[in-house]
């Protein structure tokens, strides 16, 4: 796209659980985009996006959206019938990742390890354990750890507020069997896997908070694990990006369970296609390790914009 891409529209905000921190990082990136020289309009995306940039008619859409409609596809068919250049995934591999259950379908069909598990209505799964414990209860399309439990071993019932008349995150959850040890995760730039950090949460759980707020987790980078496993994710990484059809950036976590050696299990868990870009992100931290400033990766991610992705 080149410096003819002079006019960016940065998508922010929308109306999913992820709003606020969809917020963040289109700020950050708005941010960058003006100190790289770009124009930048900034979008906090309703309803009537269609129209907003059919009139605004920017060069490229950086979208900054996360959660449902902005991660799923949606906005990405918009971008394609308004023919505007847009950042990250396209239409196909978007919805994929942004459904737990058919990623999961993707990765076994690539040889990707995943853990053991199953679909079901959150109410069946509120009613009585699907499964042995331990295992982990997680919404089939949700991001950022929304709506996610972890049900140990010795624990006499499911959790309550899966059945709650307030639930927000629809109906089909993914239980899956949890797997003990290092939280791990890995990015692609282009198809190029970068390195791979060991996420350390402050608490037991990296949920939102640890995701999010300043001193919620303890990032390792480069993790410190055997060099076989460490090139193994980024491998994993790279597999898992292309097996989903993915563009641009994105990011894939794993779990390994690394109690008895590095022999041990290791999973994908998933593939972010919209990582976040706040000042507590992965993605940012792991294109710094690799030698790339915070407004360089805004300007590749634009300069890689595109329809038909």
């Amino acid at each position: 796209m080149g410096d003819s891409a002079r006019h960016v529209a940065v998508l922010m905000g929308g109306w999913s659980a992820e709003r606020e921190v969809s917020l963040k990082s289109g700020a950050a990136c708005a941010g960058a985009l003006e100190g790289e020289g770009y124009k930048v309009s900034r979008i906090d995306v309703g309803h009537d996006v269609a129209s907003v940039l059919a009139e605004l008619k920017p060069d490229v859409a950086f979208n900054a959206l996360h959660g449902r409609f902005g991660e799923d596809g949606c906005v990405q068919g918009i971008l394609e019938v308004l023919q505007i250049p847009y950042t990250h995934s396209g239409v196909l591999a978007s919805a994929l990742a942004m459904n737990k259950a058919q990623a999961k379908i993707a990765f076994k069909a690539a040889g990707i390890p995943v853990a053991r598990g199953k679909v079901v209505h959150r109410l069946e799964a509120a009613r009585a354990h699907v499964m042995p414990p331990p295992y982990v209860v997680k919404p089939v399309c949700e991001g950022s750890s929304v709506g996610v439990f972890i049900v140990f071993e010795g624990e006499e019932h499911p959790p309550r507020d899966l059945a709650a008349s307030d639930w927000k995150a629809g109906d089909q959850v993914l239980v899956e069997q949890y797997v003990a040890g290092r939280e791990l995760t890995c990015a692609v730039i282009g198809d190029v896997a970068l390195g791979v950090i060991d996420i350390r949460p402050a608490e037991s759980f990296y949920d939102y908070r640890a995701k999010y707020a300043p001193g919620g987790s303890i990032h390792v980078l480069p993790a410190e694990i055997s060099p076989n496993i460490y090139q193994f994710i980024q491998k994993l990484t790279l597999q898992a990006h292309q097996a989903l059809g993915c563009r641009g950036v994105s990011r894939a976590d794993f779990r390994f369970d690394d109690r008895h050696g590095d022999t041990g299990e290791l999973v994908c868990l998933e593939v972010n296609t919209q990582p976040g870009m706040t000042e507590t992100s992965l993605v940012p931290e792991l294109a710094a390790h690799a030698g790339h400033s915070f407004g360089e990766l805004v300007r590749w991610m634009v300069e890689d914009a595109s329809c038909d992705r």
